[in-house]
Order: structure tokens, then C-alpha cells, then sequence
């Protein structure tokens, strides 16, 4: 199986185990590195802590062992996506509108290769920061901005 097909798979089982849970599934990863990793980023109001990764985590490994989805060994990890969240989905970034991102681009537009500013728009196409629309097929990735 393919690392996609897992990746959804994984994440129509989580979904129905979040929903329980009242969590959100933010993003699901199964990456290999020098090992497989299945990384599964989740959250909710206020922040997500340990006990809600304990649960998520033991509550997956039981689909995963009853479902023998993957059949290499991997890594598990449940987590946070953190305070500099990638937005990859519409409801990402439907969530976060008119808050401050980083957008990396694949190549330089008018000379600029990387931006930030505010999160004015998005549709299934396009990406707004302040006034300027980026297609989304030129942008590299799209971060919550961090202050320092």
C-alpha cells in the first residue's frame, strides 16, 4: 500500500476516534526518514496535552493491529502540529483567516521567494496575504507566523 493510501486510511479511522474524543485531526504524516514514522497531528480549544496523546495514540494502535494496515515497521507519534502549524487544508486556513503567516514559494514572484503578512484569502486555487493572491500550486508552504 502506498504512503498515501495509508496516510488516508489512517485518517478517515482518526477522524471517527477524534470526533469521539471532541478533537481535531489536524494532519497526518507517514514519512520515512531513516525509519518509517506515522505521525498523526492533533488539537482542539485551548491546546491539546499528554493525556490527549496517550489516548489518541493507544486508541490508533488498536486499528492499526486490528486492520494490519501497514506492514513495514514504523514509529508512531501523536502530537501538536505546534504554534507555527503548517495550513495545508481549506478548513486550516478558513480557521485562521486574517491572522499573520509565512508564505514559502517554489520560486521567486517579482523577486520574492518569501513572504509574510496577513491571511486575507483562500479558495481552492489561490492564497491572499494582505492584498496579493498566490496560486497555490506556486506555494512551497503556508505557516502561522511566530512573533519574537
Amino acid at each position: 500500500m502506498a504512503a498515501r493510501d495509508i496516510e488516508s486510511s489512517i485518517e478517515a479511522a482518526a477522524e471517527k476516534i477524534l470526533g469521539d474524543l471532541n478533537l481535531e485531526l489536524v494532519d497526518v504524516e507517514y514519512v520515512k526518514e531513516r525509519d518509517w514514522y506515522l505521525r498523526i497531528y492533533i488539537d482542539k480549544e485551548g491546546g491539546i496535552d499528554h493525556e490527549d496523546c496517550k489516548t489518541v495514540s493507544e486508541q490508533i494502535e488498536k486499528i492499526l493491529d486490528d486492520k494490519d494496515l501497514i506492514k513495514n515497521p514504523y514509529i508512531l507519534e501523536v502530537s501538536s502540529p505546534g504554534i507555527d502549524r503548517q495550513l495545508k487544508k481549506s478548513k486550516d486556513f478558513m480557521r485562521e483567516m486574517g491572522k499573520t503567516i509565512d508564505v514559502s514559494l517554489y520560486a521567486p514572484i517579482d523577486g520574492i521567494k518569501e513572504m509574510t503578512g496577513k491571511l486575507s484569502y483562500y479558495d481552492e486555487k489561490e492564497v491572499g496575504i494582505d492584498e496579493k493572491r498566490i496560486p497555490l500550486e506556486k506555494i512551497a508552504s503556508v505557516r502561522l507566523h511566530i512573533e519574537f
